[in-house]
């Protein structure tokens, strides 16, 4: 089996004022959460989005770890839609002191190249920023950071820094390389190319 070099970057906010915003694509894109947890609809958007980027460390989770994972104070996915079908997403994972993680974000692979990334991505940072105003029992965020690797799309770390994010460490190890998961069985052969436009975290991720 042949192995790859997979470089990692982690990249953080540290003040709200950083965010340097995209432009708005198009009145037919918004952005909302998705106020009611729900594991299958994580897990579709999760498969879709991270099919062709090797997004797998959560395809083996149960219905039940996904809703542990959902349910946690502070955890709030935004999704991006496109004249009301699921074009990407942004999920948060809050941590202590007032650190904010974008541990998924992306877009489905028929939607990049448009655009939406970036408006999604300011989105997504501002909700994060201002996530304590939502739940009460969490202290105002102090830094946002998420982490993207060379398997991600040709676009995402492009978009990081255009928003205002720094990368702050870099990481490279050597790993076995495999094939994509696909959103289903099969389907890696049948998705279209990245074409660009949001990217997501790696999985470990967008």
């Amino acid at each position: 089996m042949s192995t790859v070099t997979l470089t990692t970057w982690s990249l953080e906010m540290t003040s709200a004022s950083d965010l340097v915003p995209a432009a708005v694509p198009g009145p037919e894109i918004t952005v909302s959460r998705a106020e009611v947890p729900s594991p299958e609809f994580s897990r579709f958007l999760y498969a879709s989005v991270g099919g062709d980027i090797h997004w797998t460390d959560r395809l083996s989770l149960t219905r039940a770890q996904w809703v542990e994972q959902l349910g946690r104070p502070g955890v709030e996915t935004w999704v991006a839609y496109d004249r009301g079908t699921p074009a990407g997403y942004a999920e948060f994972d809050p941590q202590d002191d007032g650190v904010v993680e974008i541990v998924y974000f992306g877009l489905l692979p028929d939607f990049r190249g448009r655009r939406i990334g970036g408006h999604l991505l300011t989105v997504g940072v501002a909700r994060a920023w201002d996530l304590a105003e939502r739940w009460p029992d969490r202290e105002p965020t102090r830094r946002v950071w998420l982490h993207t690797c060379s398997q991600d799309g040709p676009t995402a770390m492009d978009n990081y820094l255009r928003r205002g994010f720094k990368v702050f460490r870099t990481e490279t190890e050597s790993k076995e390389e495999t094939p994509t998961p696909g959103p289903w069985p099969g389907a890696q052969v049948l998705l279209s190319p990245a074409r660009g436009g949001g990217a997501g975290t790696t999985g470990t991720t967008a």
